[in-house]
């Protein structure tokens, strides 16, 4: 009885006061949201036209801008039921260590990202191989850098892992080497399989002429002389390269009746 009582004096007091409240809150969450996106809109609009800022630091803006505004956007909800921002600012204060800590995670994060920005190791597009994880960059946002490996998985990195590591950017030099190997019987001359596959090689499309493929003895093996076949190519081109000079390899022993390398067997004396 007492608490129907009490739940009736609070509508009837301050039910209509509170139901504003709320209302006032959704409407401005829906407007607020609506600005927000309206804003990040021009501004991508504006740096696309301006052109002077590329894409990955674009991105950055962008999504540092996003925060910053959501977070004012749920400081002026506060504000509307009457939880002002130094009140807010109190409460985050006595929830004292473990929110510090979390947060000192995510800065930690955020920081790297900044540093990123300003020594730019890779950018948007780029290929690399960073925290282990070897992809394609889609996104380098606040707290971690989003990559697509060559699986088509998307994959998150957090930005201090990133740059606590080694970085490997394949795409930051306009040739490379494309390593493959291939072995030769031993009743086969080897300067003879180096020229029909360097031959072979400049027929390959996107081929690099300099510097030219190189094709060698690598190592001797008792099955017969085993050769690296090492064409350049832009970076661009470099999963077409590779297959195609396998196929190459192939195509090119097989056209000049080369013997398939046998392991030699040694008879057993009984």
């Amino acid at each position: 009885m007492l608490n129907t009582e009490a739940i009736w004096i609070f509508l009837s007091t301050q039910g209509m006061d509170f139901g504003l409240k709320v209302l006032a809150a959704l409407a401005a969450w829906i407007i607020g949201r609506w600005v927000i996106g309206l804003v990040l809109r021009l501004m991508g609009a504006a740096l696309e036209r301006g052109k002077r800022i590329d894409s990955t630091l674009s991105t950055y803006l962008r999504s540092i801008l996003s925060v910053i505004l959501n977070i004012v956007l749920v400081l002026a909800i506060l504000d509307i039921f009457g939880i002002h921002t130094t009140s807010f600012a109190a409460l985050l204060a006595g929830a004292g260590l473990a929110i510090g800590t979390a947060w000192g995670g995510l800065l930690t994060h955020f920081a790297a990202g900044i540093f990123m920005q300003v020594l730019r190791p890779f950018k948007v597009g780029d290929f690399v191989q960073v925290g282990g994880v070897t992809g394609t960059v889609l996104e380098i946002g606040l707290f971690g850098t989003t990559l697509v490996t060559p699986d088509n998985v998307q994959t998150i990195i957090g930005n201090n892992k990133i740059f606590s590591d080694t970085i490997q950017n394949f795409s930051s030099l306009p040739f490379r080497r494309v390593d493959c190997v291939a072995k030769i019987a031993n009743s086969v001359d080897p300067l003879d399989a180096i020229a029909r596959l360097k031959t072979a090689l400049a027929q390959i499309p996107n081929v690099a002429n300099s510097p030219a493929p190189d094709v060698e003895i690598l190592s001797f093996t008792p099955e017969g002389p085993l050769l690296c076949v090492r064409p350049y190519t832009h970076t661009d081109h470099y999963w077409q390269v590779y297959f195609d000079t396998h196929k190459a390899v192939v195509a090119t022993f097989g056209a000049a009746g080369y013997p398939v390398p046998e392991t030699p067997i040694t008879p057993r004396n009984r």
